[in-house]
Order: structure tokens, then C-alpha cells, then sequence
């Protein structure tokens, strides 16, 4: 008997790369210590006396820089974190315990792409735009595809394309960045969404030069519904093929009471 999945791979998968190359001043929000990268031994520094040497690296980065996921202590409101936990209380020698990244387990998924941009025949929703409830069941319409309970559901808005044009355009604090406002994040969270994502800086609907002042999606899904939430994703290649429906497969790296982590989130569909 031959394991299912060492057959599927036999048979041929696709697999797309949702992850954001991580690089010493990439776009990322302010709000965060930023990612640095830099080399404390180098080839030459050290060599063995059969003429080998090594290099190695020293990184020192925020935890909700890049393609990252944020665990359920990263948002409180009114003091509370999602259960009702006192966030104050929580966060005790400088870590979160219950509600701290180490808590999220490796995800292996159904995963939907919701390509809002698409659907409304667009190359990018407009700066500022915000996606409605309206938009999200348009798109699952077009694309006949629908959210069902314990999926990750990702949202292309295509203002993805925009991370290759530094900080400024990506973060959009003047012109504002389109995404899902408080009425999608109880929409999305009704689905049963395991996880939600988007290829912006933050799961978040910005008005024109409102910046991170208000973020009610976070508060909705981290907090009220515990539905995790993954920012500065790469949709871009998986809307170009039209796929819309695939296992989502991600792993958060397992730092102990820390409120999000770096990923490298992946796609797998069924080859050819």
C-alpha cells in the first residue's frame, strides 16, 4: 500500500509561493523593529587548515515584518484579549503564554483566494477603497468558489504589485489602501475562516491619510472572533493562473509567547 500523498506527488502538484523575499529595507510598517540582515563571520575571516572557511549570519527583525501571521495577543481592546483574557495580565514576564504564536499549529488547509480585483474587472482596487460584503459575494460568484468552515481565505485587492515600489507606495499612508472594513471582517469571520490574508501591509480597509489609527478588522478577528490574520502576502502569481481553490500549507516558526511570526506561506493545486 503507497501513501496518498507520495502518489499525488508522483502524479505532479503546482506549488505557488505566497511568501515576500525578506531584504535588509523592504516595505514594512512602521510600527515594528525592522529586518536586518548582516554577516558577523565571512569566508576568509577564519580558515581551517585544509583551506575550508564558513560564513555565518546574525538577524535581528520584528516579528510582524514581511509575510507574517499575527497570533490572537497581538490586539486588544479595552484592555482584553480574545476570551476575555486581561491582556495586562497576559503579557507577565514579557511573553504571552496563551495566546503567544507558539500556540498556532502548523497549517495544512483548504484555501480560497478571493480575487476581489479581479472580479471587478480591475487591475488593482483604487487607493483607499473599501472592499464590501457586497464585493466578497460578487467575487465568490464569479469565481464560484465558497468559504466553508476551518479554511484559510485570502483577499487579492492588487495592491500587491506595489511592494516592489519601496515603502511609501506599498504602506499608502496619503493615498489611503484598499482593503476590508469592520462589515467584511464579520462577514469573513462568519465563513468559519481558520485564518484570513491579503497582499497589503495590513488586513486592514485605510482611508486617505488615516494611516494604522484605527484597525476595527483586527479587532474583529483577533479579538471578538479569534480568527488569525496573515499580512504582505504574493497573490499575485495565483490570481495570474486562475486558481481560486487549493491547500493552503504554512507553518509559524514556534517563538514562545511572541504575538506573530514570519511565514513563508505556500499554494498546492493538482498538476496538469
Amino acid at each position: 500500500m503507497t501513501d496518498r500523498l507520495l502518489d499525488a506527488l508522483r502524479a505532479g502538484i503546482v506549488v505557488y509561493d505566497l511568501g515576500r523575499p525578506m531584504f535588509v529595507g523592504m516595505p514594512q510598517s512602521p510600527n515594528h523593529p525592522p529586518y536586518w540582515h548582516t554577516l558577523p563571520r565571512r569566508h576568509g575571516d577564519q580558515d581551517r587548515s585544509d583551506g575550508s572557511s564558513a560564513a555565518n549570519d546574525l538577524i535581528a527583525s520584528g516579528t510582524h515584518v514581511g509575510t507574517h501571521i499575527d497570533s490572537l495577543a497581538h490586539v486588544s481592546y479595552r484592555g482584553r484579549l480574545h476570551g476575555g483574557a486581561d491582556a495586562a495580565q497576559a503579557q507577565l514576564g514579557g511573553k504571552f503564554l496563551d495566546h503567544g504564536v507558539h500556540t498556532i499549529a502548523p497549517i495544512v488547509t483548504r484555501g480560497v483566494l478571493l480575487d476581489v480585483a479581479s472580479a471587478l474587472g480591475l487591475d488593482a482596487c483604487p487607493p483607499g477603497y473599501e472592499i464590501t460584503v457586497a464585493d466578497l459575494e460578487a467575487t465568490m460568484d464569479h469565481h464560484d468558489v465558497r468559504p466553508e468552515p476551518g479554511d484559510v481565505v485570502l483577499i487579492r485587492s492588487g495592491w500587491g504589485r506595489r511592494f516592489g515600489d519601496g515603502t511609501e507606495s506599498y504602506l499608502g499612508r496619503e493615498s489611503g489602501v484598499p482593503g476590508v472594513g469592520e462589515a467584511g471582517a464579520v462577514w469573513l469571520a462568519d465563513t468559519g475562516a481558520l485564518a484570513v490574508g491579503a497582499d497589503t501591509i495590513a488586513f486592514e480597509h485605510l482611508a486617505p491619510g488615516g494611516g494604522h489609527s484605527l484597525l476595527p478588522a483586527h479587532r474583529v478577528l483577533l479579538v471578538e472572533r479569534g480568527v488569525y490574520i496573515i499580512e504582505a502576502l504574493d497573490l499575485d502569481e495565483l490570481g495570474a493562473a486562475g486558481v481560486h481553490e487549493f491547500t493552503f500549507v504554512a507553518s509559524p516558526l514556534c517563538l514562545v509567547g511572541a504575538t506573530g511570526s514570519p511565514l513563508r506561506p505556500l499554494a498546492v493545486v493538482a498538476g496538469a
